[in-house]
């Protein structure tokens, strides 16, 4: 994450015009041609700002921060567990927000404001997710003169962030079809339904919270579950699908994106795959070259696919890298142009998030029958995504049959034990995160502590604690030069004067 001054954040910035469009497919214009700014115009930089990925090593941080993969270029601080500091510069393109509102024809303002309030909501609450304490009252207010905001405790910020989300919904519910949307060509109803589903996923990130009197989350989750729409099938997740159209091609294409073979899959994900007979592992690995040259195994064998353990010693990695003793990316990643849509908030994940709600309490219904739709909609994601090329899936196809037999099998079956039945819902989870949701695989483990993810005292760089992996990052530097009064006062607040990444913050505890 860089390292940006949160003061460019609350500042007036520039905003570099893009068209609007429709589909994703027309958003290049050309730069030198000036436009006047409009609401449409400003939501389709929002939108892209949340839902786009950079086309360089960076793409992969999430997956190696969770431990999904390895890496074979040269020993990164994701992988060893030194995080570093969180960014707030990426949060500039708020100050987009309210300009977007106020730009906003009368008979659109209410869509405009329900699409700021969520994009405000979703940029924010994953800042507090990765230092703690934020400004969120305060923020934004550079234009005003207010360029030292002071922070909101975690709690205030997760009840606002609350509150903003259901003010967008209840705009969304009496909105009409906007423009300047990439996603789903300004259709208010999908809107609403991603919204609806992020509160569920907002909600279930405080479940250690869950007997607050103020924050009220088993009542909020069984009201909006049993009263608003959520997302029915996968078309309704909040994803940008990418093409083989100049511009749009898949982020981690080879086309342009030079790291692409440095990618190794991990043991965590390859083992839990194998172990529950998942062919899943076909879609997302690529069979080890040295496995089938040298030990001239099928590419459809299990034994063909070679995680890596992402907590040995970077030297024993290389090693594995240069004989190709290891699985890297499945060539729909690298070879196949458009990729697959990068998923934000999804049908699967909901279904997951209302299943582990159910095993809590927190609303009746069946979480068997929500954990076996989970795992059907994130396989047959795959299915949709993928070619039927025997390169993408090795000749092993998840078929409908498959798919239903799956869900029945070996450890997957779902337990008649509370416990055990949240242990499998977040197994799933973890293996439908797989290249999508962001830094959510790594959040969800720090919540919950599952799956058993390695660590190595011998190779682990957190600096305060070599058995763990950390649970924050740091507060941008820049914040101690600008802003250090009001950060010195949630630092006190929180962790005692400490800037630490074993400090426990609000919602962990």
């Amino acid at each position: 994450m860089k390292l940006l001054n949160i003061v460019t954040l609350l500042s007036v910035c520039g905003f570099a015009m893009l068209q609007s469009c429709k589909k994703f497919d027309s958003i290049n214009t050309n730069p030198n041609t000036p436009t006047m700014s409009t609401a449409p115009m400003l939501a389709t930089n929002l939108i892209l700002n949340i839902t786009r990925n950079s086309a360089d090593k960076s793409f992969l941080s999430p997956a190696i921060t969770s431990k999904h993969i390895a890496w074979g270029e040269l020993a990164q601080g994701e992988q060893y567990n030194s995080f570093g500091s969180a960014g707030f510069g990426g949060l500039q393109v708020l100050t987009n927000v309210q300009k977007m509102i106020d730009l906003a024809p009368e008979v659109d303002k209410k869509a405009f404001t329900g699409l700021g309030l969520f994009i405000k909501a979703y940029k924010l609450y994953y800042l507090s997710l990765s230092v703690g304490d934020i400004p969120y009252s305060e923020a934004l207010q550079g234009e005003a003169g207010n360029i030292k905001p002071k922070y909101d405790t975690q709690k205030e910020v997760m009840l606002q962030v609350l509150q903003d989300l259901e003010t967008s919904a209840n705009a969304f519910k009496v909105a009409k079809n906007f423009g300047g949307d990439p996603i789903f060509n300004g259709k208010v109803d999908n809107w609403l339904r991603v919204v609806n589903s992020f509160r569920l996923k907002v909600l279930i990130s405080l479940s250690k919270k869950d007997t607050d009197a103020e924050l009220k989350i088993k009542e909020r989750f069984a009201q909006i579950l049993a009263n608003e729409p959520l997302m029915r099938t996968n078309t309704d997740n909040l994803q940008l699908v990418y093409s083989d159209k100049a511009g749009q091609i898949y982020p981690f294409n080879n086309v342009q994106n030079k790291y692409t073979v440095y990618g190794m899959i991990s043991s965590v994900l390859s083992d839990s795959l194998k172990k529950y007979n998942d062919y899943r592992l076909f879609y997302y690995a690529a069979p080890s070259k040295f496995k089938l040259v040298t030990e001239l195994k099928a590419a459809n064998d299990w034994d063909a696919y070679m995680g890596t353990d992402p907590s040995i010693d970077f030297s024993e990695v290389v090693k594995l890298f240069n004989t190709t003793k290891y699985s890297q990316l499945n060539l729909r990643y690298t070879d196949y142009a458009a990729g697959e849509p990068q998923v934000r908030v999804g049908f699967a994940e909901q279904n997951f998030i209302i299943a582990e709600a159910i095993v809590r309490g927190w609303a009746p219904g069946a979480a068997q029958t929500y954990y076996e739709q989970g795992i059907k909609n994130s396989m047959n994601f795959v299915v949709s995504s993928t070619p039927d090329d025997v390169r993408f899936h090795s000749g092993r196809k998840m078929t409908p049959t498959y798919i239903d037999s799956y869900v029945t099998g070996t450890y997957v079956s779902f337990s008649a034990n509370p416990a055990t039945q949240l242990k499998q819902i977040w197994m799933q989870k973890y293996l439908t995160y797989f290249m999508h949701y962001s830094y959510d695989a790594y959040y969800n483990y720090r919540r919950t502590g599952y799956p058993e993810l390695p660590i190595n005292p011998s190779t682990n760089t957190n600096p305060d604690d070599k058995t763990k992996i950390p649970v924050r990052y740091l507060y941008p530097g820049d914040e101690y030069t600008y802003n250090v009064a009001n950060l010195k006062v949630a630092l006190d607040r929180q962790y005692g004067g400490s800037d630490k990444s074993n400090d426990l913050m609000w919602i962990l505890k």
